[in-house]
């Protein structure tokens, strides 16, 4: 099965706290049914977009037109050599398990289970970050 027409049209752009968020609605929706077997799934908004935590650790995110998928660093060093990702740069910090994946990277079914595979293989071994105390 092959997705299509998924484009700037289905954008949604949210605010929150005085900040703009865009990104693709029917990606957003994608990944939902990609996740809805998974026991623990939350959204929140990060990193400009809606990210997806699984038992309580980010496991991948919707931004823009593509995704933000954390994967490890083993994991992101083969596949950023197979040239389908980018390395995602937070700052001027290299965030090494993570890569962005763009829309042209999930036209098929078979290519968008691929990163979402990857990204929940990891999260079973991901340490979860430490939660911030609230002021």
């Amino acid at each position: 099965m092959q997705f299509r027409g998924l484009r700037s049209i289905n954008f949604i752009l949210v605010h929150r706290n005085d900040t703009t968020m865009a990104y693709d609605e029917l990606l957003v929706n994608r990944l939902r049914e990609a996740l809805s077997e998974q026991p623990v799934v939350e959204e929140v908004s990060m990193f400009q977009g809606i990210c997806f935590m699984v038992n309580d650790k980010m496991c991948i995110c919707v931004r823009d037109q593509g995704l933000l998928c954390r994967i490890g660093q083993q994991q992101a060093a083969i596949e950023l050599e197979k040239g389908n990702c980018r390395q995602m740069v937070h700052g001027s910090r290299v965030m090494k398990d993570f890569v962005y994946v763009d829309m042209d990277e999930l036209r098929t079914s078979r290519e968008f289970n691929h990163w979402i595979n990857l990204s929940l293989q990891f999260n079973t071994i991901a340490k979860a970050s430490k939660k911030r105390k609230k002021n």
